[in-house]
């Protein structure tokens, strides 16, 4: 089993569409403020920082995880890693940093993921002749050949069609994720940082059943019986926009928390990266939650033989069941359906604050989003040893998915010397 990891803060900020209140800022303007405020929470010297570890997808090359370390002022001998796993990215970028903290290799790291996809490159090839053009193209190929590798868009509404999720299904899909992101309105402004005045996502709205049915159709399987595609097609509702945004979490090695007098809030258990189908990319997310759900078995496991307090798992391993909080970054509503039927949960059971087709999708902090709203549940719910799911698939058939749990806030007047005892017994 891995060691766990002390998680000690997590913050966001809020998500726009493109061409919106954040589409003037760039990856690094989007993450500075967010990487201050975890400073901010744990009272932490930008000098502790050793590496920052950051998922970014359309930034075109470079080295966005400097940009950041360097603009939020933390030291120039500060490591910086840019991940990019398109979607993944923000998740993957945070198992790396584990993978840091683990191998020795840092004591204090800071990971998730920043896109600013208003102000991504456009994108073209060079010309392989002479007196050729560029070509320009809106994304890049995900797998080697073109029969795996289709439109995202249309591998969804195939799916759909084929398996029976109908486009008012999906609606009432979407409909729930916006009015529950409405709802949460404030709770979630405890997490985002206010960035360009902004301190709220722009994007959730309240809809009528009737004005979802009337929006335009953004994709629909391909097939003779013209009648059943529109049953199942995919509205602009029920596909997440393309979005501004950045999200991070601090980790640190037990050492680390001793040295610095910090108690844990939460603890990172398991992390899994996996591929599968590149035709169907929407189903990576279920194969990701498989295993960290396998994997975290085997973590609550042996944290329950030292821990008596921690929940104990029936003969067949840790189930969704199990968990308090499942964020699913549900790019498309059909994606969400079929995670919730896979693991037999009801769609109220996920994002209980409304998930991505209500915030929107700023590709390489999607998945790192989706943890900081876990965590920010599992804070608010206050209830020791609950644990927390976040997941999310991506372009080209791949999955990450992140298993965390929530130990409980520190009393004020916790002695240093308890303090460090309580997380070396509990990792």
């Amino acid at each position: 089993m891995q060691r766990s990891i002390p998680l000690l803060a997590w913050a966001r900020s809020p998500v726009a569409p493109v061409g919106g209140a954040l589409s003037h800022l760039q990856a690094h303007e989007l993450g500075a403020p967010v990487l201050a405020a975890l400073l901010a929470q744990t009272g932490l010297p930008a000098q502790a920082i050793d590496a920052v570890v950051l998922g970014n997808a359309l930034g075109a090359g470079g080295n966005p995880a400097r940009m950041l370390a360097l603009a939020a002022g933390l030291p120039d001998a500060c490591a910086a890693h840019t991940i990019d796993t398109q979607c993944c990215s923000g998740l993957d970028a945070i198992a790396m940093a584990v993978g840091l903290l683990q191998s020795g290799q840092a004591d204090i790291v800071i990971a998730g993921g920043a896109e600013a996809w208003s102000r991504s490159p456009i994108r073209q090839t060079r010309p392989q002749q002479p007196g050729e053009s560029p070509q320009a193209y809106e994304r890049p190929p995900f797998a080697p050949t073109p029969e795996r590798d289709p439109d995202m868009l249309q591998s969804a509404a195939d799916y759909a069609l084929l398996h029976g999720y109908t486009r008012s299904q999906q609606e009432a899909y979407a409909l729930l994720s916006h009015r529950r992101a409405i709802a949460a309105q404030l709770q979630l402004a405890t997490e985002i940082i206010s960035i360009a005045g902004l301190q709220h996502d722009s994007y959730p709205r309240l809809l009528t059943p009737e004005r979802a049915a009337r929006m335009p159709v953004a994709a629909q399987a391909e097939t003779q019986v013209k009648s059943a595609a529109a049953t199942h097609a995919l509205s602009t509702l029920t596909v997440s926009c393309k979005a501004d945004g950045a999200a991070l979490v601090l980790l640190a090695t037990d050492d680390a928390c001793a040295r610095y007098g910090l108690v844990p809030r939460a603890r990172w258990l398991a992390s899994a990266s996996v591929g599968a189908a590149p035709e169907t990319p929407l189903l990576a997310a279920i194969a990701a939650t498989h295993k960290v759900l396998q994997r975290g078995s085997s973590a609550v496991q042996a944290l329950s033989r030292s821990a008596p307090t921690v929940q104990k798992l029936s003969a067949q391993g840790l189930t969704a069941q199990d968990l308090s909080v499942i964020e699913l970054h549900d790019a498309f509503a059909v994606q969400g359906l079929a995670f919730c039927d896979a693991f037999q949960l009801a769609p109220e059971q996920i994002n209980a604050e409304g998930g991505g087709l209500a915030r929107g999708h700023p590709i390489g902090a999607s998945g790192s989003i989706a943890l900081v709203q876990c965590l920010a549940q599992l804070q608010r719910q206050a209830q020791p040893q609950a644990l927390g799911l976040a997941a999310i698939a991506g372009a080209g058939g791949i999955g990450a998915a992140t298993l965390v749990q929530w130990l409980g806030e520190p009393a004020a007047d916790t002695p240093l010397l308890i303090a460090a005892c309580l997380y070396a017994a509990l990792a």
